[in-house]
């Protein structure tokens, strides 16, 4: 049976070690609804373990849609697209078109620039003083509000400039959804309750990982066309702003948490390179001692103090040199790969 199996998915999964992606997919696609069902359950023990089992399957599920939109799974486009697509289904990334969601990231990799679909600065500066302070006051009590605002806007904007078939597709999509959670809430309120609270660590979780990779320059655009300013950014001024939020740099094994998303250096010197051989990529590049590393122990202040500022900030901050190296990294908001308006 083993040997049906491997010879069946050697010409379909991209290297020769399936078992890692395998694995990976049968414990995003088996623990999400495993997880659900302990949300709905009596016992407080399963509830708090259904929590972290529902948000570590959602972040399982967008780093997996990281390697598909790179062909780092799969060994056909097609074959990458479709489980993206059905991985989107699980985190709500669906509401998106994926084709815009992995162009939208391809471009952050060809331009060397972090590249956003909606510009919520500007949105948020437009605002009424009441709405600003509103989103401000969610992020001083680590409420992820701004990407809960780039999420609503990727439903909102088929309707402001979106074509016929656009706001019907959202519709669509949006009803399935409430359909889901209405169905959910008629099992258990509280399994409801308990997956919003599990949804709200997984954007915080993406979004710690996502502000402190870079210190690129921000290319507001909708037109994922749009030519991209300043083209003479080159491998060394992306090695420079690509920084490597090691969860740990003595257990590199902790790293597997994030799908070892944190190894990005390394990732954006081989983008194709599949999640579990980034640790051996990054040892081969960069040896023990790297300049772009900055462990996430490391970044965690600066996250804490700058939750306000760095929500309206011109720029990402910048890094120092020696000792305290992340006390200047504002980090980035609204990048988000999984948000394409």
């Amino acid at each position: 049976m083993r040997s049906a199996v491997r010879a069946m998915s050697r010409p379909y999964l991209r290297s020769g070690r399936e078992w890692p992606n395998l694995a990976a997919i049968f414990y995003t696609l088996a623990g999400w609804p495993c997880g659900i069902w302990m949300l709905t359950r009596p016992e407080i023990w399963l509830n708090a373990s259904g929590v972290l089992l529902t948000a570590h399957t959602l972040i399982f599920s967008a780093y997996l849609i990281h390697d598909c939109a790179h062909h780092a799974i799969f060994s056909t486009t097609s074959g990458n697209d479709r489980l993206g697509v059905l991985l989107s289904w699980i985190n709500g990334a669906c509401l998106a078109d994926y084709s815009r969601l992995k162009k939208k990231h391809l471009r952050h990799h060809s331009d060397r620039l972090d590249v956003v679909t909606f510009d919520y600065r500007a949105a948020l500066n437009r605002a009424p003083a009441w709405a600003r302070d509103f989103v401000v006051a969610l992020e001083w009590a680590y409420i992820p509000a701004v990407e809960l605002v780039m999420r609503g806007m990727v439903v909102a904007a088929p309707f402001s400039f979106g074509t016929a078939a656009e706001r019907v597709r959202v519709l669509l999509l949006l009803a399935v959804r409430i359909a889901f959670f209405g169905a959910l809430a008629l099992v258990s309120v509280k399994a409801v309750l308990l997956y919003g609270l599990a949804y709200l660590l997984f954007l915080t979780v993406l979004r710690f990982m996502d502000a402190f990779q870079h210190t690129y320059e921000v290319f507001a655009t909708y037109s994922l066309e749009a030519a991209a300013p300043d083209p003479r950014r080159d491998l060394r001024y992306e090695y420079e702003n690509t920084y490597s939020n090691l969860v740990s740099e003595r257990w590199s094994w902790l790293n597997l948490l994030v799908l070892n998303f944190p190894y990005h250096n390394a990732h954006h010197v081989r983008p194709s390179v599949p999640w579990y051989r980034l640790p051996a990529l990054h040892r081969s590049l960069y040896r023990q001692q790297d300049q772009q590393v900055i462990t996430s122990r490391e970044l965690l202040s600066s996250y804490h103090r700058h939750r306000v500022s760095r929500v309206l900030a011109e720029n990402y901050g910048s890094v120092s040199a020696s000792g305290d190296r992340a006390g200047s990294f504002l980090g980035a908001v609204g990048v988000s790969f999984l948000t394409a308006v």
